[in-house]
């Protein structure tokens, strides 16, 4: 495969002073693309090819409104606007101030590779001219959706708040979120970051077509209106730190890819080989780390990897022999009794049915949508799923054809929660769909809002975080419980 190079000779960057905001990553506003290149095999590449979605940032503004609501004006009710509930847009760590833990120990890191000539350009965000992107296709919902969107507050009068701690089903992404690598590009690594950084740094053309840096510093959604991604505005980059518009964030991508070294004798599974003979992890440790957490605590849950790739059966392996005691870091795992389903199942979705199959089982969501949620409800240990990547592409990458899930809040014993880098607050970009159940027995779900349910039962990942931080993931579990029993008691408040 032929990844898409940039050439950026003679140019340089300018920067932008702006507020930080909250929005979100937008997909391809213009290609770089040659239609000669032959097919990719990574599936989210071929979302590049679609060159029909142009949208910008700031479309999450215009359909957000112009004033962001806060956490204590949302009560619960079908009149108020759609809006996140006891939950922060972002990390608590991260993306609207600059990092600290993913930056310790680095001196100006994303300064020291500006060459002294070059010319930093301060314009106000408000001065960018904004278009208003094209609507996206509608087309069909699956069976056993009302033809509307709805916020959950509305059917939540009999939600339940548990007087312990529920069982937790993880449905975990792997590529960006635990995994720092791609077997179908061949991606180490090294360019696997540098291809994740693209897509949270950010910017703008200026008048003259030039490129503009908003912000110095990362982050997951758009810190300021008309603001694109480096990615979504020049395409897939795996050298992007080498770029001359992308070299200021070269240290803070060298830092990572640091802290990702595999200390000691490789591992011919938990370790994965890059360039210069150094291996990495193949798996975060801080995923590893979770686990650990987890089991100390006694908490009962299981794992369940969701993804549109082909790393599932080699992570699932390399999970197995972290839980036999072979993971140096984590010796302990050993001890763990969690059993880990080597199998691969697959979910595939029409506009009739979803049809889930994991060996021998197969289930249809025409048998009852219950069935679904009960099944993940009562996975144990670890196992995976490969997504229907083609049925996102055809609703135009849009949660109606993301990754389903069912969610109960009537269900005092579960609470369901997906991490998934590519989960956007605004629905027509996103990557998960989530439905949840109108009532008691009910097994007919509505389709909510990503935003609703967003830091509560849906975590966009934060993959600088997650290298540099080995209790990241710890930190979002514990966030979205939180935010789901205050989302739980604030909805029987206003019902």
């Amino acid at each position: 495969m032929r990844e898409q190079g940039l050439a950026f000779s003679g140019q340089t960057a300018s920067w932008v002073s702006a507020p930080f905001g909250v929005g979100k990553r937008g997909s391809k506003q213009k290609q770089n693309l040659n239609p000669k290149d032959p097919p990719r095999s990574d599936p989210l590449d071929l979302r590049e090819r679609n060159l029909s979605d142009c949208r910008t940032a700031e479309d999450n503004f215009s359909n957000r409104g112009t004033s962001p609501l806060k956490p204590e004006q949302m009560l619960l009710h079908a009149e108020v606007t759609v809006g996140l509930v006891d939950a922060k847009p972002i990390s608590d760590n991260t993306n609207m101030k600059k990092r600290k833990s993913s930056l310790s120990g680095m001196d100006g890191c994303e300064n020291s590779s500006r060459s002294p000539g070059e010319q930093v350009k301060m314009v106000g965000c408000a001065e960018e001219q904004h278009t208003q992107s094209p609507q996206r296709m509608e087309e069909e919902e699956m069976t056993c959706e009302p033809l509307r969107t709805t916020t959950v507050s509305r059917f939540l009068s009999g939600a339940v708040l548990s007087p312990k701690k529920r069982k937790l089903v993880l449905h975990i992404d792997l590529n960006n979120t635990i995994l720092v690598s791609d077997s179908v590009t061949k991606q180490d690594p090294s360019a696997a970051l540098n291809y994740y950084l693209s897509t949270v740094t950010w910017g703008k053309l200026s008048h003259t077509g030039e490129w503009q840096w908003v912000s110095e510093s990362p982050s997951l959604h758009p810190p300021c209106q008309g603001a694109v991604s480096f990615y979504s505005q020049y395409g897939r980059n795996t050298k992007f730190t080498e770029t001359p518009l992308g070299r200021q964030f070269r240290d803070l991508h060298r830092h990572h890819l640091k802290l990702l070294e595999w200390q000691g004798q490789p591992h011919p599974w938990l370790s994965i080989k890059g360039e210069q003979t150094r291996h990495y992890h193949l798996v975060l440790p801080a995923f590893f780390y979770l686990l650990e957490s987890l089991h100390r605590e006694g908490r009962e849950f299981a794992v369940i990897f969701r993804t549109f790739g082909t790393d599932l059966p080699q992570v699932l392996q390399a999970v197995s022999c972290a839980l036999e005691g072979q993971h140096p870091s984590f010796p302990a795992l050993g001890g763990i009794s969690l059993p880990v389903d080597l199998r691969s199942g697959r979910i595939r979705c029409s506009k009739k049915n979803v049809v889930l199959t994991h060996g021998s089982e197969q289930l249809s969501s025409n048998d009852g949508c219950r069935k679904m949620y009960a099944y993940f409800s009562s996975r144990e240990g670890l196992c995976g799923f490969q997504d229907h990547f083609e049925w996102w592409a055809k609703k135009n990458y849009s949660s109606q054809g993301g990754k389903p899930i069912w969610i109960d809040p009537q269900d005092p014993r579960v609470q369901h929660i997906c991490i998934d880098d590519n989960i956007r607050l605004t629905d027509s970009d996103t990557i998960v769909h989530p439905q949840i159940f109108l009532g008691q027995g009910s097994d007919c779900p509505q389709t909510t809002p990503t935003s609703e349910l967003y830091d509560i039962c849906l975590v966009q990942t934060d993959l600088l975080e997650a290298i540099a931080d080995v209790n990241y993931f710890c930190h979002c579990i514990r966030r979205c419980e939180e935010n789901y029993e205050s989302y739980l008691s604030r909805a029987g408040a206003c019902t």
